[in-house]
Parts: C-alpha cells; sequence; structure tokens
C-alpha cells in the first residue's frame, strides 16, 4: 500500500497489512488542520493508473467523514491530482452502496490499496460544501427545479438527491410526494434548485443546523477520483 489512511473517529477498524506509520487518527469530519498537513504525506497523481495501483489517501470512517476529506481536497485544488479511496465503518454507507464498494473492512482495503481510479461525479451545494452519497429534505413545501424542469411545486414527503452512477449530467433527484414508494418520481440534470418553506438539509447523514429557504446541488467541474475497479 503506498497511500495513507485516514482513521476518523474512535471506531478504528482491523487494517491488517498497513505500516503503522500509513496510519493517521483524525476526528470524526476531520477539519483543515486535521487534514491539510496529512495530505503533505500523500502520493499525487499516478495513483491508480495500473502500473501505480491504490489510493493516495484512504477514508476509513462515516460518509461524513470522506465528504470532510474530499471537501478538503477540493478547497486545496487537489481533486485532479489525488486518489481517494474508501473504508466504511458503519453499516448503511450510501456512498458505499451508490457506487458499489465493499463494506466488509478486509475487501474495502484490499480495493482502496491496489485498485484503479473510476472517476465519479462529485456534487457541491451552493454554500461551499460537498454531497459524496445522499442528500435528503424532508417535509418540504416549495418549488424545486431539476435543471430547467419544475420537479416539484406543492408539498413532498422527502425529496433525495445523489450522485448520477449512469453517466449523466451529474446528479438524480427522487421526489416522494407521500409515504409510498410508488409516489416517487425521479429526475436526472446537471443542477437541482429548491425554494421553499424553512427546511433543513441532510447531507451525508448529518443534518445543516440553520434551517434555509433556499437549497442548490450541482455536479461539480472535475470529478471525484475514486478508487473502485
Amino acid at each position: 500500500m503506498r497511500g495513507i489512511v485516514l482513521v476518523c473517529g474512535t471506531n478504528v477498524p482491523q487494517l491488517p497489512g498497513v505500516d503503522a506509520d500509513r496510519v493517521v487518527r483524525v476526528p470524526h469530519r476531520p477539519g483543515k488542520s486535521d487534514v491539510d498537513v496529512m495530505l503533505a504525506k500523500a502520493g499525487t497523481g499516478a495513483a491508480g493508473d495500473g502500473w501505480n495501483p491504490g489510493a493516495d489517501v484512504i477514508v476509513a470512517g462515516e460518509d461524513a467523514d470522506l465528504a470532510a476529506v474530499v471537501l478538503r481536497l477540493l478547497r486545496r485544488d487537489r481533486l485532479g491530482s489525488t486518489s481517494v479511496g474508501y473504508l466504511p465503518t458503519r453499516r448503511g454507507s450510501a456512498f458505499a452502496e451508490l457506487w458499489q464498494l465493499p463494506v466488509e473492512p478486509a475487501a474495502a482495503l484490499q480495493l482502496a490499496g491496489g485498485g484503479k481510479v473510476d472517476p465519479v461525479p462529485l456534487i457541491r451545494d451552493d454554500v461551499g460544501g460537498v454531497l459524496l452519497g445522499l442528500g435528503s429534505i424532508h417535509r418540504v413545501t416549495g418549488i424545486a427545479y431539476c435543471d430547467d424542469e419544475v420537479v416539484l411545486r406543492g408539498k413532498a414527503h422527502r425529496i433525495d438527491v445523489q450522485p448520477d452512477t449512469a453517466g449523466g449530467a451529474g446528479l438524480t433527484v427522487r421526489v416522494q410526494h407521500g409515504r409510498l414508494r410508488k409516489q416517487i418520481v425521479s429526475h436526472r440534470g446537471r443542477a437541482f434548485s429548491l425554494g421553499c418553506d424553512l427546511a433543513s438539509p441532510v447531507l451525508d447523514g448529518v443534518g445543516r443546523e440553520r434551517p434555509t429557504e433556499r437549497w442548490t446541488w450541482y455536479r461539480h467541474t472535475e470529478d471525484l477520483r475514486l478508487v473502485r475497479a
């Protein structure tokens, strides 16, 4: 294994075969002071190209931890030169399910440490954050668009937004009008925007502290260099 492993929080997985000097303990949802200095230890550029397989940075943690690390890559303009692997430490990872990543620790570590890069869409929001696996807004009243298409005018039980796995413009939007699954309508596009009564978006399992009347998710111009092949 050539990259570093950022172990987020207190749920420490088994890391067989990983040198201790490659493992860095950081807090849950690490910030600038936790991540940026460690990025200097990570390789760049050629990871996952077949000749030099594996991720530059492997995140062991929850989806929100992965999002926090990817945000630092974005802020430091390292998305295009840094490959990322993921070792989920909790069941129910929307990101792992979305991109069909293994959730068993040994298998996840093997893929992240020896796989190839297969870029995936990176979703941003209009307040400077990123969305990796699943964004949700519950019990919302307002008007929402997917690109130029009106996808909601009135009330919805729930709206889910995720990166598009099918090679589309960037994201998928699912609007659930009632409690039954048959009342879900799906849309695909590059951007989702919402104007509504006060609502609190949930990003990768973490609710936004301050409710908002407007929210936007959109595809970033650079993809995430995910090791998943």
